[in-house]
């Protein structure tokens, strides 16, 4: 993508031929908020949905500290060596002032970075959740349309991130460290209830015999909650990153999974409820994104939203107003 006068055929056959530089290039106009780029991106998004689709789609998540990217980069190096093309890609919702990743995931796995199968983007560090995660299905098509046959989805942020990326992938896995029995009261019950499998990390030297303790207190812990996926029983594996033991069982796992539910055919069914939503969402982040730029709302902004603030309107009464402004009514009822 040199300039803007290349056309999106041009772009996508060299995508699809390896050019990491027009695939950097897209993913950027993917990102853009201007107008043209955008409508640069969706074309160019709409010519590579023939050719996505194929790759393994993987969400993962886990706690600050828990060594999230270590296990990613040796995972990774696991697959490319077994001759997978792998993409990692990263949904981080947070602002620089709330917090979130200042150094770049090609800083966090340099030697992934460098592996000519692999291709690392994290994603802008600020802006709505709703606008990450639908960037970063733009981005996943892509990817997958120049060739990369293993997509991983990392949370960097926190809160609903780990709902948004669940919704994206086949495959969502919770990353924990060693420990047990309290531990387990740190675990959000939502996020649990999405994993389709659980990792202990980091079972190596003094925490080996805690990750095994680890092990049993999730797995009987897992009894209580029903799978995301009908047929399947969430697994708990253990592994240790930094070393590289159990990688590779955990990576046969994941490849069971992935074999069950496409033979079941509760993958197609799974991205095509993934889609439906997408679908929906990106309507509700287009309206409030319009009714955000529009002057009429403006005009009234700053003195509904002190009144609301005040407690002089309820928010539903001061949201009636701003829809007034915005369309000439509300669809907001009357009432309590």
């Amino acid at each position: 993508m040199s300039n803007d006068q290349d056309s999106t055929a041009d772009i996508l056959s060299r995508i699809r031929s390896g050019d990491r530089r027009a695939l950097a290039r897209a993913i950027t106009r993917v990102e853009s908020t201007r107008a043209d780029h955008r409508a640069q991106a969706d074309a160019l998004i709409e010519a590579a949905l023939p050719f996505a689709g194929k790759a393994m789609r993987l969400g993962i998540t886990g706690t600050p500290g828990v060594g999230k990217s270590t296990f990613i980069e040796a995972s990774g190096l696991h697959l490319v060596d077994k001759g997978h093309h792998v993409a990692v890609l990263a949904v981080d919702p947070s602002s620089p002032v709330a917090g979130g990743a200042i150094l770049g995931d090609k800083t966090r796995m340099e030697h992934l970075a460098r592996h000519p199968k692999a291709y690392i983007r994290p994603s802008p560090s600020s802006g709505s959740l709703g606008g990450v995660a639908r960037r970063t299905r733009d981005i996943m098509v892509l990817v997958e349309a120049a060739g990369f046959d293993i997509v991983l989805v990392e949370t960097v942020g926190v809160g609903q991130s780990e709902t948004a990326v669940a919704g994206m992938v086949d495959l969502f896995m919770l990353l924990l460290a060693p420990g047990g029995g309290d531990d387990l009261q740190g675990i959000k019950k939502g996020v649990v209830e999405l994993a389709d499998m659980l990792v202990v990390n980091k079972a190596d030297g003094d925490l080996k015999s805690a990750a095994e303790r680890a092990k049993r207190d999730y797995s009987q812990a897992l009894h209580l909650l029903r799978p995301r996926s009908d047929g399947w029983s969430v697994p708990v594996v253990t592994c240790s990153s930094a070393k590289g033991d159990g990688i590779a069982d955990v990576w046969d796992t994941v490849a069971s999974f992935h074999q069950r539910i496409s033979d079941s055919g509760g993958l197609i069914a799974r991205r095509a409820d993934q889609a439906g939503k997408a679908l929906w969402q990106a309507v509700e982040d287009a309206l409030i994104d319009d009714v955000r730029r529009s002057s009429a709302v403006a005009a009234v902004r700053e003195e509904t939203e002190s009144q609301a603030r005040s407690g002089i309107l309820s928010p539903r009464l001061a949201a009636k107003r701003v829809l007034e402004a915005y369309w000439g009514y509300s669809p907001i009822e009357e009432g309590p």
